[in-house]
């Protein structure tokens, strides 16, 4: 059976989605403005919010992605004693007491508890401590065995639960939290298609959910989650073993100088896209629009320059989960897309692409010839059959400005280019699919008016078998191509 597609865009959107508010109609309406995937952040829901999340998605449509994000190694405060529910005011100069606590001691006026035992012993004199991404600043004045004595560079109140930065230094912790296993395995079971990984420090955190996944023979992919300063210096290693990359830009522009970013954002594309390895921009693209019915003339720029740098995918987060304008949200990041795809001049394909990582030099041989035939010749779209999904991955990575139609035996494999630069996944019933392109994939596309049986387009498919990758490009029109698979 064929799955629908329903949009001409290339780059991906991935909307963050609240089991409050998640109803199969609100899903549509995401997945009908544009939404190509939906993220489920465990730090807010527990597993029955989560199963509903994915039970509605596949009602929807069994082609939509669902991202998992794990809570990750992160630093936090405490809860708050009862005498300080309203928070800790503190004013410049003001002097503190920041402690461990893994057991969890509550905040109070003279000492501030973090969630980890092991961090006093690695943050020196003279750090600076930053809480609630950033908005209060504690530098370390002196520390014992277990404290530091650290005075406020700045006035405000300090809340409980909430995330603690130590930029430039390094803190020993778990790869993996009890919760990100359990959450981990909870995914396994429930046929999720990624985890994106928070705060991946280097490509052990990567390799420590690897080993979960393999040991219960999951397809799930890891996505990580680039959000520090090491992940940062550790990008090659990381992206060596990584399905994915998120930048995930909140607690990285608090880790890192603010004018750092643009730049540290670009190099982390530029790696990702020769490396095949599909990157997604997160965090505030469109904060405005979780109160306001239009974003800021701003947050256009950034969507523009994130397609601009050619990512495979953009993110929503509070705007979808719990903004007043979800659906206007989506509608507005399709409409920028869309718009700033249409400048050829600034998005032509990456044809000279140097590609690394590459596991099967002929599909990548053939991805590149494919891309350069479609602008050679006048090709209305680039059509391949694919069992693992690389044949899409390596066709994204060239950047091409037709669309790739790709007929998927698997529903994983669809739902896994739900986040490549370009591709369109139909999932089709093997026993549907004989050798080559089946008449009824074409006649899909007729019927959507995506080709017509005049149109050139270009075919990827392979000769020997399903799993031996492709082996043959081929260049005609549709009415040929149906004239073919009947014969066959």
């Amino acid at each position: 059976m064929l799955r629908d597609i329903k949009t001409n865009k290339r780059t991906k959107i991935v909307a963050t989605v609240s089991p409050q508010t998640c109803t199969p109609e609100f899903v549509r309406a995401l997945y009908n403005a544009g939404m190509d995937a939906v993220r489920i952040n465990s730090a807010h829901v527990d597993f029955d919010g989560a199963k509903k999340i994915v039970e509605t998605v596949r009602q929807v449509s069994e082609t939509i992605g669902v991202i998992l994000d794990t809570k990750g190694p992160e630093i936090r405060t405490t809860a708050l004693a009862a005498e300080c529910s309203k928070g800790i005011a503190v004013n410049t100069g003001d002097r503190l007491t920041i402690r461990g606590s893994k057991e969890g001691k509550e905040c109070n006026g003279k000492e501030i508890y973090l969630n980890e035992n092991n961090i006093i012993p690695n943050v020196p004199v003279g750090a600076h401590i930053l809480i609630d991404d950033g908005d209060i600043e504690l530098i370390v004045l002196e520390k014992t065995e277990n404290s530091l004595t650290v005075s406020a560079g700045n006035s405000g109140v300090i809340k409980g639960r909430k995330s603690v930065n130590i930029p430039h230094v390094d803190i020993d912790l778990p790869s993996i939290t009890e919760r990100d296993r359990e959450f981990i395995l909870w995914g396994i079971k429930n046929d999720i298609d990624f985890i994106a990984h928070s705060f991946v420090r280097s490509k052990e955190d990567v390799l420590a959910v690897k080993k979960i996944i393999q040991e219960h023979n999951s397809p799930i992919k890891i996505i990580s989650k680039i959000e520090n300063q090491q992940g940062v210096d550790h990008l090659d290693e990381i992206i060596s073993v990584t399905y994915g990359v998120m930048v995930a830009r909140g607690d990285l522009g608090v880790e890192l100088p603010a004018e750092r970013i643009p730049i540290t954002q670009r190099e982390i594309v530029r790696k990702c896209i020769a490396s095949k390895t599909p990157v997604i921009i997160a965090t505030q693209m469109l904060h405005s629009m979780i109160t306001n019915p239009r974003p800021t003339r701003a947050e256009i720029s950034d969507i523009a320059n994130a397609v601009y740098e050619r990512v495979d995918a953009i993110m929503l987060s509070g705007e979808t989960a719990a903004g007043k304008y979800p659906v206007e949200a989506v509608e507005t990041m399709t409409r920028v897309a869309q718009e700033i795809e249409s400048d050829d001049t600034n998005n032509a394909p990456n044809i000279d692409l140097t590609m690394v990582r590459i596991n099967n030099e002929i599909t990548a041989q053939l991805a590149r010839s494919a891309v350069r035939a479609s602008i050679n010749l006048p090709i209305k779209a680039i059509l391949i059959d694919t069992l693992s999904g690389r044949t899409g991955r390596y066709i994204a990575a060239f950047r091409g400005s037709k669309p790739v139609y790709a007929v998927c035996w698997r529903k994983s494999v669809a739902r896994r280019l739900s986040i490549s630069y370009g591709v369109h996944a139909i999932y089709q019933e093997p026993s549907e699919f004989p050798k080559g392109l089946s008449i009824s994939f074409l006649y899909y596309l007729e019927e959507k008016n995506f080709v017509s049986k005049e149109d050139l387009v270009v075919v990827i498919g392979g000769s020997f078998g399903s799993n031996k990758g492709a082996s043959y490009m081929e260049i005609g029109n549709i009415l040929n191509m149906e004239l073919k698979s009947l014969d066959q």
